[in-house]
């Protein structure tokens, strides 16, 4: 750590990417709206290895390995503070040792309770309400969810580092938690943040802080009117295929070239990235216009370096 931070009764809520952007929405939405500081960063020697390199122009781009940064928000009414864990990437192996080595840097922080949030793909209709299911350490931690609007995940396996990391906090004595936001396993491969909305909601409450979740559920009932229109568009398609089967060929699919962003939106997140710096609830708005135009991964440490503290 770069300097000594003294910690008040933290929670540590750790998300990586996933199915739907469900979690790490959920994550970058909560460190944005409360205007979260980095405090610290893992490192991921012994622990991640380089698999691929990415050319650009015919030219070899710098090779890093995925990034793991923590962010601290302190409660101004000192009940609890709260840490935001952002993970680049799962490690392909050794993903409890990683873990092992996420729970002791959260000891040391001081850490009370540990949350992971991860999507659950259903047969829900996407105009429907997400639900919100839950797993728990123990017992007592279930009663403390069931006071809120969850439905407990009552037999099944959670998988990758969700999971693990809350198995090795158990195995240290810490208090863990997963929150599952429920989405349509059809989208799958598409944003889905009316999830990540059900788990905040549930979340917030729980950790008795408040946070403006506007801009999520205005995205969610975005999300919500492009999905319906895109499911009626297969359905009617299908009907279609059914009396006419002998008439539809396929062709092959031709890759599509890589976007380049046009003057207009390369000014554009210019902008958002100003007004990001010297208000960080807006940040947000920046990260959902990146990944629209689907250049997130280029900006991200770009995007992150806006929660350093001020020299």
């Amino acid at each position: 750590m770069s300097e000594e931070v003294k910690l008040n009764k933290p929670w540590l809520v750790a998300v990586w990417p996933g199915m739907g952007q469900v979690a790490g929405s959920a994550g970058y939405y909560l460190m944005a709206k409360l205007g979260m500081h980095l405090l610290t960063e893992l490192s991921p020697q012994g622990l991640f290895d380089i698999d691929a390199v990415a050319v650009k122009d015919g030219v070899y781009q710098r090779a890093g390995l995925p990034r793991n940064r923590l962010f601290a928000w302190k409660d101004p009414r000192e009940q609890h503070d709260i840490v935001v864990f952002i993970g680049e990437a799962q490690p392909p192996v050794g993903k409890y040792a990683f873990c092992q080595k996420l729970i002791e840097q959260a000891q040391q922080l001081g850490i009370e309770r540990v949350f992971t949030f991860a999507a659950m793909a259903t047969a829900m209709h996407p105009e429907h309400e997400s639900r919100v299911f839950a797993a728990a350490t123990d017992e007592s931690c279930l009663k403390e969810l069931q006071a809120f609007p969850v439905e407990i995940l009552e037999s099944g396996q959670i998988g990758g580092l969700n999971g693990v990391l809350i198995a090795a906090a158990a195995e240290s004595g810490l208090r863990g938690y997963t929150l599952l936001g429920e989405m349509p396993h059809i989208f799958a491969q598409l944003p889905f943040p009316k999830a990540a909305l059900a788990i905040l909601k549930v979340f917030t409450n729980f950790a008795g802080i408040e946070i403006d979740l506007t801009e999520l559920e205005e995205q969610a009932r975005l999300m919500d009117r492009k999905l319906g229109e895109l499911l009626a568009r297969v359905e009617d398609s299908l009907s279609g295929q059914r009396q006419q089967p002998e008439e539809e060929e396929f062709g092959a699919i031709e890759e599509q070239p890589e976007k380049r962003l046009s003057p207009r939106d390369q000014q554009h997140l210019e902008d958002l990235f100003e007004v990001a710096r010297h208000d960080r609830s807006r940040a947000y708005e920046l990260k959902h216009e990146l990944d629209r135009l689907g250049v997130f991964a280029d900006y991200e440490d770009r995007f992150l370096d806006l929660f350093k503290k001020p020299d």
